[in-house]
């Protein structure tokens, strides 16, 4: 059986010792090609004969409506935000991702609490507190990091319909228009998570190359893994 451990002290009352499951994290900046990515894996992986499941930000049922409400409405400071995604990220940790883990799925998240912690910092929260935060959480299997330039990005989310008000840092802002603060703000974003691949070593792909080649790089490596550790003896 599977031992999972957390980086603090983990969810109060949940125990998180033995599940026989794999946590699988998808990490890059918005735009990057994650969530095409998360699904190519998902169906990769199902066509193995692996049983799999998946979540993302804001899809809990006890508080993605009300992050999208305060979104709406702008109607929130960074912290109550912060502090708001921790509940939406616990509420899927707790309701989701454990029980799939307990069940023996392969649980794939589209950012997991790396992205959280990058806003946060870029949004001007303590780099120790908001870690601390997210202390519950529990240590993936592995992290597939999509890494790419801002420059790089920005052709890539004009094709795809233009900056969004969030996704460009407008509520910070960092720039006189959408383009500019686009540019600074996910910079930034992608310079936090170049730091925290390194204290959480994750697995770096190069973010900039065809979708195909991409994709194969992220299920043949996926694929290794669980077969690596399905292989050895259970503890």
């Amino acid at each position: 059986m599977k031992r999972f451990e957390s980086y603090g002290e983990g969810v109060p009352g949940t125990r998180i010792e033995d599940l026989p499951g794999w946590l699988i994290v998808v990490e890059g900046t918005d735009g990057v090609g994650r969530t095409t990515h998360v699904n190519k894996l998902r169906t990769h992986l199902e066509r193995l004969g692996y049983a799999v499941a998946e979540t993302g930000f804001t899809r809990s049922d006890l508080a993605s409506r009300g992050i999208q409400r305060a979104k709406m409405g702008n109607t929130l400071g960074a912290n109550a935000f912060n502090l708001f995604y921790a509940t939406d990220f616990a509420d899927r940790l707790e309701q989701q991702v454990i029980p799939a883990l307990r069940a023996g799925f392969v649980m794939i998240t589209d950012r997991y609490i790396y992205s959280l912690i990058a806003r946060a910092i870029v949004r001007g929260a303590d780099s120790a507190w908001i870690k601390r935060v997210y202390s519950f959480a529990l240590k993936p299997d592995a992290v597939f990091y999509l890494r790419i330039d801002a420059d790089e990005l920005v052709p890539r989310v004009l094709a795809d319909g233009g900056f969004d008000y969030w996704e460009s840092g407008m509520d910070v802002p960092m720039g006189e228009d959408l383009y500019d603060s686009f540019v600074h703000y996910q910079s930034r974003i992608i310079r936090e998570l170049d730091g925290l691949a390194r204290d959480y070593q994750f697995h770096t792909i190069d973010a900039t190359r065809r979708v195909s080649d991409i994709a194969g790089e992220l299920c043949e490596r996926v694929e290794q893994l669980l077969a690596t550790k399905t292989a050895e003896p259970k503890k």
